[in-house]
C-alpha cells in the first residue's frame, strides 16, 4: 500500500491493534478476533514467536493493514517489509530504521516524547510519530505539543483505553494504538477470543465517537521533497 493511501486510511480508521505476546498460536488467533471485532490497522511486535510469518500471513488478507512493531533494527525493518508489512514500528526514533522503512516503502513511525524528537523524527520522514511512553496527562500533553506543531501526527499507544480515548482524539492526534487493553494477559492466557472481538467492538466504539474533519489541518513549514529530508 501506497504511504498517501496508507495515512489516508489511518485517518480515517483512527486506530490499530497491536499484540504483544511469546505464544504464536495466541497472537494468531487474538489477533484475528480484533480482525472480526472490526479492526483493520493491525500491528505485530516482534516479541512475538515467528512474526515475519504473522505479517506474511494477515498482509494477505483483504482490507487488512498489517505492521511491524518494536522494530529497531534496519534489517528487521526490511524483512518485516518484504513480508508485507506496510509500516514500521519502533519504541525509539533510529535513522536508520526510519530510512530503511522509507527506501522500502512503507511509513514510518518512530517512538518520540519530546517536542523535539517530534519535529526530528518528522524531518527524517517518518510520516507518523508514536508518543511513546504517552504520559499521564497525555491527551493535554498532546494538545499543548500540537499547539504550535499542528502538522504533526502523532500516535499514541501505551496508556490509551476505551475510557480516554475519546479526550485523545479530541485532542488532536492522528490515530490511537490498543495494546493492553484490548488483549488482556488474562484474557490471552484463558484463550478468551470472545471477549477479545468485545473488547475490540468496545474499543472502536469509543474511538470513533468524537466528530473531527474529514482531513487533518495544520500548514507544514518543513514541506520538501523526499530528497530534501533529513538523513542524518
Amino acid at each position: 500500500m501506497k504511504p498517501e493511501m496508507l495515512l489516508e486510511r489511518m485517518w480515517q480508521q483512527r486506530a490499530t491493534a497491536i499484540i504483544r505476546t511469546r505464544d504464536h498460536d495466541v497472537a494468531r488467533d487474538a489477533m484475528s478476533a480484533a480482525i472480526e471485532g472490526g479492526f483493520r490497522f493491525v500491528e505485530f511486535t516482534l516479541h512475538c514467536p515467528r512474526p515475519f510469518e504473522l505479517i506474511e500471513s494477515f498482509a494477505k488478507q483483504e482490507g487488512i493493514v498489517v505492521g511491524a512493531g518494536t522494530v529497531m533494527q534496519p534489517d528487521d525493518a526490511r524483512r518485516a517489509i518484504e513480508a508485507g508489512a506496510s509500516f514500521i514500528v519502533s519504541p525509539n526514533l533510529d535513522e536508520d530504521v526510519v530510512g530503511t522503512a522509507i527506501e522500502y516503502g512503507a511509513v514510518a513511525m518512530p517512538g518520540v516524547r519530546t517536542p523535539t524528537e517530534m519535529v526530528r523524527a518528522h524531518r527524517m520522514g517518518a510520516a507518523m510519530q508514536k508518543l511513546f511512553p504517552a504520559p499521564a496527562n497525555g491527551p493535554a500533553y498532546i494538545r499543548a505539543a500540537l499547539g504550535p506543531l499542528p502538522f504533526l501526527r502523532l500516535v499514541p499507544t501505551s496508556g490509551v483505553t476505551p475510557e480516554n480515548v475519546v479526550q485523545y482524539i479530541a485532542a488532536g492526534v492522528y490515530a490511537v494504538g490498543f495494546v493492553a487493553p484490548l488483549f488482556p494477559p488474562e484474557v490471552l492466557a484463558d484463550r478468551d477470543y470472545i471477549e477479545v472481538g468485545r473488547l475490540a467492538r468496545e474499543a472502536l466504539a469509543a474511538t470513533h465517537a468524537v466528530q473531527r474533519p474529514d482531513r487533518p489541518t495544520g500548514p507544514d513549514p518543513f514541506a520538501l521533497a523526499p530528497s530534501d529530508a533529513i538523513t542524518a
